[in-house]
């Protein structure tokens, strides 16, 4: 998605008749939403300059210019692109704008520097490690860039920077990213014109832009697939932005930890799709290199029997083992036992372990007990049973009892849901989770449908995952999983008659990668920790509509889910009490549920008036984008497929 396009003649029409901006404001506002013209106006002053740079007789007059390209999969757009031909090979310069007029270098985090940011001195990513990330996205994500063999050529220009000498943001530190896209500040105007005419000497023939814009989106990555190469060392995903300095910081504060035995603890937040479990997995990696004493825990058994099925053809058992923990497993820990511990879905920790939840203290507490650096990272919104109790306030009181420092950051690059943070918060606001301004948009294009009879739903999603296996049926838990039957697959425990349809719950483990899965259906415990391409979901009659309200009824769950264990006790005593502790654990359920899919989810509804009214919200989004000109079919999606 772009939000302008035109040739080099027509983008400095535009500016010098100063009608660029409000071109801007009107394509922003019908393409991806909300937007003020105020927020326009902050890019006129880089835009004016990049219209002086454009000025050269060198740079052809049918050069294609493109202004804030949206990364497919991300919510990360491109500031500037221009597109042509040196004569013999496409290629596509992209140009990331800064403002910045000052720029301190960071020791011991790689491409990390410092500048003002808002009203404050910040840690950001290295201008030319964001361009260089940004390109190899758009390289790993676009068929068409590969097979055309279009070359993408980042650089950065600070405008409003002069280098002075030695100057900090060319410090030979940054020199591996410098050389992969340089950076040019105010005076060096011909030096970015002369990389632009290197590479560009005649016009976009090949209507590159479109190509890209255009272009087939590869099948996105999933860590299941991904991690036996990453556990070799090989970088299978390129962090940016935040996730970029997080990351960083994480290494380095680890390191000091470990070399001079001192604790400290951390805290991610981020929403599903942020990046939380390729971070740990990454650091699992790279700490575990440098010889620290490593582990990555979850309370989820999905991810981490997932993770050892992908792993035993590689890796011997015991190595698996070493480095993949229960949250469970430090009820007996000693004392900075672990040099790191990186905990993953902390959401999820439970007071006591054990299969009697008799075991232990506060696994918490037994998490930063244990060692000398301790990661958490947390989606306060998918705590999903009445057992789960990580929450932030809750670390940072077990941090400060073992006077361990906290550091806390969050997340907000979006890697699912097509990357649409607007698909998310409009989710929120349908399920009345939170009220926010996403009441009609979803934000950017994102394969959400309604189907009216779940045979149906379950033929897509079929049709789906012929075509990489990462396509699967979720359902709340309001049907029994009885252990009689609980490993024959045609045996159909989720049954709604109406629709003579059925369908057994997953019959293994490793639900998420069998191929033969796809006829099965997963559920919250299951399903937590993974990603999928599409996701259709069964919205059970916990979940339904009256008169004006999504309204949640804990006791239509089944008995045989633990996630509510105690509820009915609860009830006798207080039953408003059990509705308010029930009614969270519900709606985060079906959020949670909702978000596994990184291209589409699919829904239907054992209740009428919740299905009628998620179809209209539904059809609320789609009038809205038809009214904004920009109204979305099924067959629009075929290119993210």
């Amino acid at each position: 998605m772009i939000i302008y396009e035109g040739t080099k003649t027509e983008f400095v029409h535009d500016i010098t008749n100063e009608i660029l901006i409000e071109k801007l404001y009107d394509s922003f506002k019908e393409k991806i939403g909300r937007t003020s013209k105020a927020e326009i106006r902050s890019w006129e002053n880089s835009l004016q300059r990049m219209s002086n740079v454009m000025q050269d007789d060198g740079i052809p007059k049918d050069a294609a210019v493109a202004i804030e390209f949206k990364i497919p999969n991300t919510s990360k757009r491109v500031d500037f692109i221009i597109a042509g031909n040196d004569g013999s090979q496409d290629h596509v310069v992209i140009v990331e704008l800064k403002q910045w007029s000052e720029v301190e270098k960071v020791e011991g985090k790689e491409a990390i520097v410092k500048t003002v940011v808002g009203k404050g001195l910040r840690e950001v990513t290295h201008p030319s490690y964001q361009a260089w990330s940004y390109a190899a996205l758009i390289e790993d994500f676009n068929e068409n860039v590969q097979r055309q063999n279009i070359q993408l050529k980042p650089c950065a220009y600070l405008h409003n920077y002069r280098k002075t000498e030695s100057d900090q943001l060319t410090d030979p530190i940054y020199e591996s990213y410098l050389n992969k896209a340089p950076v040019y500040t105010k005076g060096e105007i011909e030096k970015l014109r002369a990389f632009i005419k290197k590479y560009i000497r005649m016009g976009d023939e090949h209507k590159l832009i479109y190509q890209i814009d255009n272009g087939r989106i590869r099948p996105s990555k999933s860590l299941q697939d991904s991690l036996n190469s990453m556990l070799k060392g090989n970088e299978e995903f390129i962090m940016i932005d935040e996730q970029k300095v997080f990351y960083e910081t994480a290494l380095q504060l680890a390191t000091e930890c470990v070399q001079q035995n001192k604790k400290q603890v951390m805290i991610i937040e981020g929403g599903p799709g942020t990046g939380k479990s390729v971070m740990a997995i990454n650091l699992l990696v790279n700490l575990t290199n440098r010889d620290m004493m490593t582990l990555y825990v979850t309370k989820n058994a999905a991810p981490r029997n997932i993770y050892s099925t992908k792993l035993k053809k590689d890796f011997k058992k015991s190595r698996i083992d070493n480095l993949f923990k229960g949250s469970g497993s430090f009820t007996e820990v000693s004392e900075n036992e672990f040099d790191v511990i990186l905990v993953d879905e902390a959401h999820r920790l439970n007071a006591k372990s054990g299969m009697f939840q008799n075991k232990g203290e506060n696994q918490v507490m037994e998490l930063i007990k244990g060692s000398k650096f301790t990661l958490f990272f947390i989606d306060e919104n998918q705590r999903v049973t009445l057992s789960d109790i990580g929450s932030v306030e809750m670390i940072e009181k077990y941090a400060k009892q073992f006077n361990a420092e906290v550091i806390r950051g969050t997340l907000s690059s979006q890697f699912r849901c097509d990357g649409s943070d607007g698909y998310i918060a409009w989710l929120d606001d349908v399920l009345q989770i939170r009220e926010t301004a996403n009441t009609h948009d979803i934000g950017m294009d994102y394969d959400i449908r309604m189907f009216d009879d779940p045979n149906k739903m379950l033929t897509e999603i079929e049709h789906f995952n012929k075509r990489n296996n990462k396509s699967r049926i979720m359902a709340g838990y309001c049907w029994e999983w009885p252990k009689a039957n609980r490993e024959k697959v045609e045996y159909k425990d989720i049954t709604i008659p109406e629709h003579n349809f059925g369908i057994s719950w997953n019959i293994n483990n490793t639900w998420a990668i069998e191929n033969a899965s796809v006829h099965e259906a997963g559920c919250i415990h299951t399903a937590q920790g993974l990603e999928f391409d599409y996701v259709g979901v069964i919205i059970g009659d916990d979940l339904r509509y009256e008169d004006g309200q999504v309204i949640t009824d804990y006791t239509k769950r089944a008995k045989t889910d633990q996630s509510l264990k105690g509820i009915k006790k609860i009830a006798k005593e207080d039953p408003e009490q059990a509705q308010n502790l029930a009614d969270p654990i519900i709606r985060n359920t079906y959020r949670t549920l909702m978000t596994r899919g990184q291209k589409g989810c699919f829904v239907y509804c054992t209740d009428p008036g919740l299905q009628e009214y998620l179809t209209g919200r539904l059809e609320y989004v789609k009038r809205y984008k038809k009214q904004e000109g920009l109204l979305f079919t099924t067959d629009s999606f075929e290119g993210y497929q």
